[in-house]
Formats: C-alpha cells, structure tokens, sequence
C-alpha cells in the first residue's frame, strides 16, 4: 500500500526551517472548522494526541497524527502536505514564516489499496 500522507519539496523544506528554529516537530490534521482543517505544526509533545487519534506517517521524519473521525473520511486517499504562500493557523508554527501548510490529497489506486 503507499504511504498514507506525503509531503511536497516545499513542505520539506519549510518543516527543515522550523526544525532548525523550534526542533522536533508533530503535525495534527483535525477535522474541526477554521485552524483545525488545516494541517497543525506543533513542537513536538506541544499537542497532546489522545486515544481519538491515530498516526498517519511521517513528513520530513516528524510524527503526523490525523483524528479518527477525520481519517474515516479520508482513509481511501493519500494526503499530500504542501505549504504555500500565506498566513497558516494561529496556533501553528510556520505563521511567522509568511507560510501555512495545506493539505491536498487523491485517491488510491486500486493496487495501491493491496
């Protein structure tokens, strides 16, 4: 099966600039409104992940946790990071940066399913 979520050139490369301010790092993707549809970056143990979560992967060697609910609506896609120009989630780290992490995403194959 691929791998459940990605990350683009530019999300890596923007996650190695806040690694290189805030160390390790976690990435949450929610499903709530507002920030919470946006894929979070944390310092890493700065978000508490619960029993309501699960962990997709990784992107760029940092832990990427996805909520239960979200995931059953997205369990048949692979989810792909990207960052791009603009103001991300207040409570998220790349804000300074001009930057904000998106989620993309496309449907597996049906070989990639397997």
């Amino acid at each position: 099966m691929a791998e459940k979520v990605v990350a683009t050139e530019e999300a890596l490369e923007l996650i190695r600039t806040l690694q290189d301010v805030h160390g390790d790092l976690m990435f949450h993707q929610s499903g709530g409104c507002c920030d919470g549809s946006s894929p979070m970056c944390y310092q890493k143990g700065e978000f508490r992940v619960g029993d309501s979560d699960l962990l997709l992967g990784e992107i760029g060697g940092m832990p990427f946790y996805i909520s239960k609910d979200q995931y059953e609506y997205w369990k048949h896609t692979q989810l792909i990071i990207d960052a791009v120009d603009g103001r991300g989630g207040m409570f998220s780290l790349e804000g300074p940066e001009g930057k904000r992490f998106l989620t993309r995403s496309r449907v597996f194959t049906e070989q990639e399913k397997e």
